[in-house]
């Protein structure tokens, strides 16, 4: 359990130092711009790692401790929005479709709604 842990805090510093060393060279470069190119970039990427990383871990026989490493540790570092698609895409290819959509739904808007409420409750302090 320790050499688990101990990779997956690794791998989750390592994920984040790319994180922010890639996000600011994408953003450098589309300055003045509001979009946040740098994130979108993550996300996708980040994406497509973690289904390059599921994929060739039932190709090829990964330790658990190493997928943890990769996937949880320098995945979730470097973004959780490729986990979200993950879990979506396996619960839509166990046919749970429905599930997929609230997971999905409830996800965006009640992320949006968590990120704004103590936005506003703050700016009404003010």
């Amino acid at each position: 359990m320790l050499k688990s842990i101990t990779l997956i805090g690794l791998g989750g510093a390592i994920g984040s130092i790319l994180r922010f060393v890639l996000t600011t060279k994408i953003e450098g470069r589309f300055q003045p711009t509001s979009f946040p190119y740098g994130t979108l970039f993550i996300n996708i990427t980040g994406c497509f790692a973690i289904g390059l990383i599921y994929a060739l871990s039932t190709k090829v026989n990964i330790a658990p401790e190493w997928r943890g490493f990769l996937a949880t540790g320098i995945c979730g570092g470097y973004t959780t929005f490729s986990a979200f698609s993950y879990q979506n895409i396996k619960l839509m290819e166990e046919g749970h479709l429905s599930q997929a959509f609230i997971y999905i739904s409830v996800s965006v808007l009640v992320g949006l709604l968590a990120t704004f409420i103590p936005i506003l409750a703050i700016q009404k302090l003010s």
